[in-house]
């Protein structure tokens, strides 16, 4: 068995989340809003960012762990790894207000992308 991937990408996610909370935190802070959003706009873009990321990687990060696991081919399991890290950061810096337009679409597609691929590749025929 060669090295095992998913928990490098975990890694590198976890590093992500752990910047979209800061982010909602700092932001609660310097608008003194403990619960909620407060009707804050950037409150609640930070809020959705971190929210959304935690809807799609989970799930992502399971599939990959488990086409991993069934033997699929090594670069099929990076490139889920690769579409989903892309794709959670792009959507994660449209949603803070970068290239919105761009960014965002693409971020969907390469999430997605990630987890179409990754259910294909956690099916059991690879071994």
């Amino acid at each position: 068995m060669g090295l095992i991937v998913t928990p490098v990408y975990a890694a590198v996610l976890t590093a992500l989340y752990l910047a979209l909370s800061a982010r909602v935190v700092l932001r609660r802070v310097a608008a003194d809003v403990s619960l909620g959003d407060g009707n804050d706009a950037a409150l609640m873009a930070r809020i959705r960012a971190h929210g959304n990321f935690a809807e799609y990687v989970p799930l992502a990060l399971v599939l990959m762990m488990l086409a991993e696991m069934g033997l699929a081919p090594i670069w099929g399991v990076h490139l889920v790894g690769i579409c989903l890290t892309a794709g959670r950061l792009a959507h994660a810096l449209a949603l803070n207000g970068v290239r919105a337009g761009v960014l965002r679409p693409l971020g969907m597609v390469l999430t997605f992308s990630a987890l179409g691929i990754g259910a294909v590749l956690a099916l059991p025929v690879w071994g």
